[in-house]
C-alpha cells in the first residue's frame, strides 16, 4: 500500500517477529523491557510526532477486527460450549467475546493470561486498567503490564471469566502441540490450551464440552524453541535429574551408565564431583540429566532405588523462566 510504518517492540520480542516486520519494510524500533514501555515511547517521543499511532490491542478498529474471529468460530462450530482465548492487552478477548456472546449468549468465553503478567485480573480488582507486576514469561506476546482501556470495558462486560496459567503449563502446552499436532506455537498462543490440559485451571470444567482454543501466534526463535522443548520435557517429567553415589574406582561410572541403558534411559548431561561429598572418600557423586527412556512418571524411581532422585521443580519455583 506504500504507507510507511514504524513498529515499536520491547527488547524481549522474538527475533523472528522483528525480522519479518523488517522484511515487510517496517522501521522497527526496539525499546523497553515490555510492551508497555515500548508503547510509552511511541506516545511521548518527539521523533514520532505527527504519526498516527495505532494501538495493537486497544484501537477500536483493532478490537472490532478481532471480533471477526468470534464470528468465524461460531460459523464453523455453532455448537461450541467454550471459547478459551489468550489475553494480553485484552483486544482479542474483547472483540471475540462481544461477537460470540451477541450471537450465542450460552457459549462461555474465558480469557487466559500468564501468572507473570496478570494485568486483566489486576484491572478487574481495581475496577480500571492498572499496571500489574510483570516478570519474564514464555508468553512474551501476552506480557502487557496494563490492559487497554477500550478493550477492558468490552471484555469485562462480555467475557465470562479470566484464568491464569504458569510457566509449567505453558511449556507443556507448547510441547503437546509440537508432538501431537506438529505445530510450532509461541507461548502466548498456547496459553488457551495450557488452561484446559490436565493441571490447568479449566481442565475439569471443560470435560465433555465442545471447546475452541485459538492458537494465536507462531513467533518464536529457534534457540528459544529448543529451550522450551527441554523445559516442557522437564515439566512432563520425561527429562529428569538425579544424584547417585558411585565408586570412584575404574568402572564406577560405567556401572551407572549401564544401569541407565538397561532401563532405556539416555544421558543428556552427566557431572561428577568429589569435593562436596561427605561420605566415603572412595565414592564420587554423579549428577545426571536423563532423557529419552523416561516416558513414564515413575520411571526415574525404577532406575535405582538407592539414588537420590530429585523430582523436577514445581511451577511455583519458576524453573521455566527464559534465560
Amino acid at each position: 500500500m506504500g504507507i510507511p510504518v514504524t513498529v515499536l517492540m520491547p527488547t524481549l520480542a522474538p527475533l523472528a517477529k522483528v525480522s519479518r516486520c523488517r522484511a515487510f519494510g517496517a522501521n522497527v524500533v526496539i525499546h523497553g523491557a515490555n510492551i508497555g514501555e515500548a508503547k510509552l515511547l511511541a506516545e511521548t517521543d518527539p521523533e514520532f510526532a505527527g504519526l498516527q499511532y495505532i494501538n495493537g490491542y486497544d484501537d477500536p478498529e483493532i478490537v472490532a477486527g478481532a471480533g471477526t474471529m468470534g464470528l468465524e468460530i461460531l460459523e464453523q462450530l455453532p455448537e461450541a460450549d467454550f471459547v478459551v482465548i489468550p489475553c494480553g492487552g485484552a483486544g482479542l478477548l474483547a472483540g471475540s467475546a462481544l461477537a460470540i456472546k451477541t450471537l450465542k449468549p450460552t457459549c462461555r468465553v474465558i480469557g487466559v493470561e500468564p501468572k507473570r503478567c496478570a494485568s486483566f485480573l489486576a484491572a478487574l480488582e481495581a475496577g480500571e486498567p492498572v499496571a500489574a507486576p510483570t516478570t519474564p514469561t514464555l508468553a512474551d506476546g501476552l506480557a502487557v503490564p496494563t490492559v487497554g482501556g477500550n478493550a477492558f470495558l468490552v471484555a469485562r462486560e462480555y467475557a465470562d471469566d479470566i484464568e491464569q496459567v504458569g510457566e509449567h503449563e505453558i511449556a507443556l502446552a507448547m510441547l503437546r502441540l509440537i508432538e501431537s499436532e506438529k505445530l510450532v506455537v509461541e507461548g502466548g498462543g498456547a496459553a488457551g490450551l495450557a488452561a484446559i490440559l490436565p493441571g490447568g485451571p479449566l481442565h475439569q470444567e471443560v470435560q465433555g464440552k465442545r471447546v475452541v482454543v485459538p492458537l494465536c501466534g507462531g513467533n518464536i526463535d529457534t534457540t528459544t524453541l529448543g529451550r522450551v522443548i527441554d523445559r516442557g520435557l522437564a515439566a512432563d517429567e520425561r527429562l529428569v535429574r538425579f544424584v547417585a553415589q558411585v565408586s570412584d574406582q575404574p568402572g564406577g561410572i560405567a556401572g551407572l551408565t549401564k544401569l541407565l541403558a538397561d532401563e532405556g534411559g539416555s544421558i543428556k548431561d552427566i557431572y561428577h564431583e568429589r569435593a562436596w561429598l561427605q561420605t566415603s572418600i572412595s565414592n564420587v557423586q554423579a549428577k545426571v540429566n536423563l532423557l529419552g527412556g523416561t516416558t513414564e512418571r515413575d520411571h526415574a524411581g525404577r532406575i535405582d532405588p538407592h539414588s537420590k532422585a530429585k523430582p523436577n521443580p514445581k511451577p511455583d519455583s519458576d524453573p521455566l523462566t527464559p534465560t
